[in-house]
């Protein structure tokens, strides 16, 4: 028998399934979906089985070579899975072997490098009768031991060895009890399930009645409800009716940080039904989880990007929470976007598909708009709660009086609330301490040799470091260039905490960004800590601006809501409009009435007025006019493609050949802009030129895009990264 194998090579050269012979004593154990070990070029390699009983002509140019072993007793790529694999390779222009590579967890990836091991516990068990054994105890110590392992059948070993280990160890030697090895996962699951007592509101049931109606069939619904309008119970009523047809459900977040308090309430509901998949669990865990999923333990799945791929069995809805955000999309190969994804899979199982949020995008309003997706609202918080009042302060008038970051009009709200027993969120969404150093009297700025932009000052390790590619330096007292002092300028969350904790001494602060968030729960960590009332104020990134819930919080402080505003793209309107209305929306959740104070340097700007007064459909008219004459989505498609390379004269000549090459190929009608330095132009010693497609309808662009792509596989100077439907240009 032969069979066709896939091979995890990076190199795109090398993305294609090769044949190999299968022997007698393997073909019982061959599988599509499987990995085997193969010879290939010397070596032995994992790869996926995808087609077996393959017809091989008759040829004497080369010998076949043999599968060595079979690797899995189950099946580890699902035909459904293969079918995403491929749509993901069509769909990005990726090779199969990364599109599959994305769906797996580091234990199950084909690559001879990866040990990841399952985890086991030592039990007891009787090697006998309980007489028999009791018979053979030479003293009351060891009979108490069998006893407690006789009345449990086995016992973990940890258990016996309180009584007393030297009496285990002795009751081991004499054989009468011997070790049992069970399969343990490493996150533990609770069997409790809380009651429930939620009582609906009006529009939340009318919701939960309307999906209910067609659970049996594909539909796409955009759920947009305003913050705290309850939009998590609505999605667990669903759920609770598709467990009870015995279906099961994945359910996306957009952060790593929302996924802690999002999977307790899950589990305060549904218990050892859930399992999680998300880049903060450690290899090990993520290997459980996967297998959890894959044996049909778990029946909803709550993680990142990555879970779209669960391998649930008799999946009956997906849910995607925070559908606005970015994080959906991945920004490296393969760049597929999760939400396009559960698209695909919910049409191919014939599912429903609800995307919710209080912000939704563009895109997916404007298809609401057409009827191609059923909107669903909540437009009122629960209990008929206010929505925050929102203040804008002019920081130009601020920066007169000496306030360079805390306003007095936020002064005050902060001493306010704090005094009431309440909490405070302040958002600045820049981390570090400074943004750039300079001296004042050469000039002289700390930059990235790497990437040709300025480092940012850290100063509890007193380092300049570069966010891009890593580069780190020690901070010296003086300029480096001509000895004179040097200035700070910009501030970020290190800086902010400083001057809270210096304005207000007596004050409990925690900081949550990328820096205090790296060690394995930190997100966790200070989301539990926070909801606990052990600190009064939160301050961090956007990381803490949507899906936290935290009763106590009565005010929220946007720093500077200009630092997106002012990006060079085209969605820095709609990312700055719902990262402030998000982070407003932690404020005045339970029985607290919420305040915002919104710092600008654009009190004028008509998105930040949007956002004071919660209207998102005034913003949506605003925006869609401006992309419809820009000819930006949802009017127009857009493919954006990086030409990179080591040396600038030959990536400026490349990006002119590729732009040529695209305007003799695609249609008329299609806009070609470019090439032109990228917004980051060099990152780690690499040139980066762009080009932006827009496009409507161009029936050659998929092939001039294959084409494009295949002639640069061989290309070892220059690489060339399309981007479908980027999300940042």
């Amino acid at each position: 028998m032969y069979v066709k194998v896939l091979l995890e090579l990076k190199n795109k050269k090398t993305d294609q399934a090769y044949t190999y012979y299968v022997n007698d004593a393997l073909k019982e154990d061959i599988q599509i979906g499987k990995r085997v070990k193969v010879p290939f070029n010397k070596r032995v390699l994992e790869g996926y089985v995808l087609e077996v009983n393959v017809q091989v002509p008759s040829t004497d140019d080369y010998t076949i070579l043999e599968i060595q072993e079979v690797v899995d007793d189950e099946i580890i790529l699902t035909k459904e899975l293969l079918d995403i694999a491929y749509y993901i390779k069509e769909t990005t222009l990726c090779s199969l072997s990364s599109a599959i590579s994305v769906m797996l967890p580091r234990a199950l990836k084909a690559s001879v490098k990866t040990n990841v091991n399952k985890k086991y516990q030592d039990y007891l068990k009787l090697n006998g009768s309980l007489e028999y054994c009791l018979d053979k105890c030479k003293n009351n110590t060891q009979r108490e031991i069998v006893s407690l392992v006789g009345e449990n059948a086995v016992t973990l070993k940890k258990e016996a060895e309180l009584i007393s280990n030297s009496g285990v160890q002795t009751l081991l030697k004499n054989q009468v009890l011997e070790i049992e090895k069970q399969e343990e996962y490493r996150l533990t699951s609770s069997e409790v399930v809380q009651e429930e007592d939620y009582v609906l509101s009006p529009d939340q049931l009318n919701v939960v009645e309307t999906v209910e109606q067609k659970l049996n069939e594909h539909q796409k619904y955009l759920l947009y409800g305003v913050t705290g309008s309850g939009k998590t119970e609505v999605y667990m009523q669903i759920i609770k009716k598709i467990i009870n047809q015995d279906k099961s459900v994945i359910v996306l977040v957009p952060e790593i940080s929302l996924t802690p308090q999002f999977i307790e309430n899950f589990k305060k509901r549904f218990a050892s039904l859930v399992a999680c998949l998300h880049s903060g669990l450690l290899d090990g865990e993520k290997y459980d989880e996967w297998r959890k999923i894959n044996r049909g333990e778990a029946k909803i799945v709550i993680g990142a990007r990555s879970a779209i791929f669960a391998p649930l069995k008799n999946l009956g809805l997906i849910i995607i929470d925070e559908e606005h955000s970015e994080t959906y999309k991945q920004e490296n190969s393969p760049r597929y976007n999760a939400i396009d994804v559960a698209i695909f899979r919910a049409e191919k199982l014939n599912i429903p598909l609800i995307l919710g949020s209080a912000t939704p995008s563009l895109e997916h309003m404007a298809r609401a708009s057409k009827n191609l997706f059923t909107l669903l609202k909540l437009p009122n918080r629960i209990n008929n709660q206010t929505l925050p009042n929102c203040a804008i302060v002019d920081m130009a008038k601020e920066m007169k009086k000496g306030n360079y970051l805390l306003s007095d009009r936020l002064k005050v709200e902060i001493e306010s609330a704090v005094s009431r027993g309440e909490q405070v969120i302040l958002l600045l969404n820049r981390r570090g301490f400074a943004t750039n150093i300079t001296c004042s009297n050469c000039g002289y700025t700390y930059k990235c040799p790497n990437c040709e932009i300025t480092l940012t000052y850290h100063k509890t390790k007193n380092v300049l470091r570069c966010h891009y590619c890593g580069y780190t330096i020690f901070k010296k007292e003086n300029c480096p260039n001509c000895g004179e002092d040097l200035n700070m300028y910009g501030s970020g969350t290190e800086k902010l905490e400083e001057v809270i904790k210096k304005e207000y001494p007596d004050l409990r602060v925690i900081r949550m960004d990328a820096d205090t968030t790296k060690h394995k729960n930190g997100h966790a960590e200070i989301i539990e800590k926070f909801k606990n009332y052990e600190y009064d104020i939160l301050l961090g990134t956007q990381m803490i601006s949507k899906g936290l819930d935290f009763e106590r919080v009565s005010l929220v402080g946007i720093i500077n809501a200009d630092a997106s505003l002012n990006m060079p793209d085209f969605r820095s309107g709609e990312r700055t409009f719902s990262l402030l209305l998000q982070a407003s929306g932690r404020a005045g959740r339970k029985d607290t009435i919420g305040n915002v104070v919104i710092q600008t340097f654009n009190p004028d700007s008509f998105i930040l007025k949007c956002v004071a007064d919660q209207d998102y459909d005034a913003f949506y008219n605003y925006e869609m006019n401006i992309r419809k004459k820009l000819k930006y989505p949802p009017y127009y498609y857009l493919v954006g493609i990086k030409i990179q390379s080591r040396d600038y004269n030959e990536a400026s000549h490349e990006a002119t050949k590729v732009a040529s090459y695209l305007r003799k190929n695609l249609s008329e009608k299609t806009i070609i802009l470019g090439p032109t330095i990228a917004n980051m132009f060099k990152v780690n010693n690499i040139y980066h030129f762009q080009i932006i497609i827009k496009y409507r309808f161009d029936d050659k662009l998929k092939k001039t895009l294959q084409e494009l792509d295949k002639m640069y596989i061989i290309n070892n100077k220059v690489k060339l990264d399309i981007d479908i439907n980027p999300v940042t240009v």
